[in-house]
């Protein structure tokens, strides 16, 4: 028997299917869901989401933290920022980087610094891997 996956966003579900795994990092690390698997709920870091499918492919999100939650084979993902990879501009994203790597270099090292950089590669690696 399949996960029931959804990973929802304000704006919209973005993903509603079945999975033979889900993997993601929460605060405390990678983890991957199977069916079967004990009631869990994490905080989910910046990282992508991805739902292995039965045909072998995957779907994949770029999560910029929220919440994962499994119960009786069902795995939700809610995040206020999640992004599917047709849905990420890459441009913005290199430029993106590219301020914060200026920055970086400056010295202008700080907590929102590393998390805008940590961001714009999710959104680079993600969004390059539907290309």
């Amino acid at each position: 028997m399949p996960l029931k996956v959804e990973v929802v966003s304000p704006e919209a579900v973005l993903y509603s299917g079945e999975a033979e795994m889900v993997v993601c990092r929460t605060s405390d690390g990678e983890i991957a869901f199977l069916p079967g698997h004990e009631p869990f709920a994490g905080a989910l870091g910046i990282a992508k989401v991805r739902a292995k499918l039965a045909d072998g492919s995957e779907e994949v999100a770029a999560v910029h933290g929220g919440f994962v939650e499994v119960r009786d084979d069902r795995v939700v993902i809610l995040s206020d920022v999640a992004e599917l990879p047709q849905q990420i501009d890459i441009d913005r994203a290199r430029a993106a980087k590219e301020r914060v790597d200026r920055a970086v270099r400056a010295g202008d090292v700080t907590d929102e610094q590393n998390a805008a950089l940590a961001r714009a590669d999710l959104r680079l690696e993600v969004g390059s891997s539907s290309r």
